[in-house]
């Protein structure tokens, strides 16, 4: 296998993980409801973020996403390199994507709309920035050091909350809600930025913060260390050998962040360093077995499905907060869903959103138009 074509296995997973934020997950709930006690099943509630503490599907999906384009970073940078642009050039171009992000995030929450208070921080602005630091330091250290770099910002986060509370909240659980330092960061930042007129997601707690961007850099580097393992010729390690060492790696990460759990909570909303690293071997796993049977063992008939989706993520993902595909979804299968009792509705009216969801990219990659940033 090429390990300079583009990797197969990289796409589908971003697509399969795409899949759940446009419609799949409804479409699960759905399908649940139509079952006696189903809506709160186990497989329905992890369909949904957590409150706090703990972790479900849900939660994996923005990390997945965020290592994905860490892991794809070390290919675009050798072909760049190839090309014979400078570093100059390699240093607009990361500048330039983690700038889009930013200002596609801020498009997404409404900016264009012009009504404040107005909320600056999001999804796609804290993959933006994670992913344009990372990217900053995979270019000028080495890997040894990006591993020490990565441990210091984990083991030093988890410092940084355990022991500096929220001063506004004096005595409460430096970990919760309330007392946590991420919380109240923002919110200092809200009030000396006050005239930008912004507001934070649960309006005094933002799950997109500034501070936990730091530990979401690392997430971002752990998709680099795959991009670059994986890059690695087969003449030197086989697809196999790669296989196996993710595996162990991910099994590694999972133990010590279960471990490291039991004194820092696995929380998405602090992007707690436990969370970077079980969530980290989830993704490290999960690519693994992508590229196993689609890039090693060469199976690849079944991706189409997934590629669609995950060779345009971006579009599909601005597309739903612009396009109401559920409205065209209605006009398709409403008249089905109205046959039948809520639930069916429910679930008839779920799968048309995701089917027409899925044929608008299909139709773009058969035109092959993606959007690139």
């Amino acid at each position: 296998m090429d390990t300079e074509k583009r990797l197969l296995s990289l796409d589908a997973l971003r697509g399969f993980d795409m899949l759940f934020i446009m419609g799949f997950a409804s479409l699960v709930v759905a399908c649940c409801a139509l079952f006696p006690g189903g809506a709160d099943c186990w497989l329905a509630r992890q369909m949904e973020h957590v409150s706090w503490d703990g972790l479900r599907h849900h939660d994996t999906i923005f990390p997945l996403f965020l290592y994905l384009a860490g892991l794809s970073f070390p290919f675009s940078y050798a072909k760049q390199v190839a090309r014979g642009r400078t570093r100059s050039q390699i240093y607009g171009k990361i500048f330039y994507r983690g700038f889009a992000l930013v200002v596609l995030g801020c498009i997404y929450n409404g900016f264009l709309q012009l009504k404040f208070p107005f909320r600056y921080m999001g999804v796609l602005q804290h993959i933006g920035l994670a992913w344009m630091f990372a990217a900053l330091l995979f270019i000028n250290c080495k890997t040894k050091t990006r591993v020490w770099i990565a441990a210091a910002i984990l083991v030093g986060y988890y410092l940084l909350l355990r022991f500096v509370g929220a001063p506004d909240h004096p005595g409460a659980d430096p970990f919760s809600y309330e007392g946590n330092l991420v919380g109240y960061v923002d919110r200092v930042l809200n009030r000396w930025f006050s005239f930008m007129h912004g507001r934070l997601y649960r309006g005094d707690f933002d799950p997109e913060g500034v501070l936990s961007i730091l530990p979401a850099i690392v997430t971002a580097m752990l998709g680099m260390f795959t991009g670059e393992y994986v890059r690695k010729p087969e003449s030197e390690v086989s697809g196999g050998k790669k296989t196996v060492t993710m595996l162990v790696a991910a099994a590694v990460m999972l133990a010590v962040g279960l471990l490291w759990s039991l004194q820092f909570p696995i929380n998405k909303a602090l992007w707690s360093s436990t969370f970077v690293l079980v969530v980290g071997a989830y993704s490290v796993a999960m690519f693994a077995l992508f590229y196993w049977i689609i890039d090693v063992k060469g199976w690849k008939k079944w991706t189409t499905f997934f590629t669609v989706i995950g060779m345009n993520s971006i579009t599909i993902y601005m597309g739903q907060r612009i396009i109401n595909f559920r409205s065209i979804g209605n006009f398709f299968v409403g008249g089905i869903a109205s046959l039948g009792g809520e639930a069916w509705a429910n679930f008839i009216g779920a799968l048309g959103y995701l089917a027409v969801s899925w044929l608008f990219l299909y139709f773009l990659y058969r035109k092959k138009v993606f959007l690139k940033v």
